[in-house]
């Protein structure tokens, strides 16, 4: 899963794609709607890769990118709109390990919403491109 462009922005539902910045900041594509694109100011706008996310676990944390994982292998996936019984089930079920009292149904939500987004896209089955330790450090 190579989900290193999508970002969530904080205030903004749903998910987008980066696909550049000029010098009024980022610019943004909505994955909802591919035809809205917008600039985001990185001083005023918090924005949070996909990959960088993580859940509350009741040890550690547990990745966005794992529990994604999870859920495209699990079968079928409720709806977000779903109970909440429903979906804390069903989050149970994908990340085991998540902190039931500091992961609201809200958080359960926008997981699963950010799934339905995402699932259809060609990104979603692309494997993420290994780092290279020594190209990294290199600058490469």
């Amino acid at each position: 899963m190579n989900l290193k462009a999508l970002v969530a922005v904080t205030g903004k539902p749903g998910l987008f794609k980066l696909i550049g910045q000029n010098k009024g900041g980022f610019v943004l594509e909505s994955l909802d709607d591919q035809k809205i694109k917008s600039v985001v100011n990185p001083a005023t706008t918090k924005l949070a890769t996909l990959e960088d996310i993580t859940v509350f676990g009741s040890e550690d944390e547990l990745k966005l990118t794992d529990i994604l994982e999870r859920m495209k292998t699990h079968g079928e996936v409720p709806h977000a709109k779903s109970d909440g019984k429903t979906l804390r089930q069903f989050f149970r079920e994908v990340a085991p390990a998540h902190d039931e009292e500091r992961v609201y149904a809200s958080d359960i939500k926008k997981i699963i919403n950010w799934y339905h987004i995402i699932k259809e896209l060609p990104l979603f089955n692309e494997k993420a491109q290994p780092v290279d330790d020594d190209a990294a450090a290199d600058g490469i």
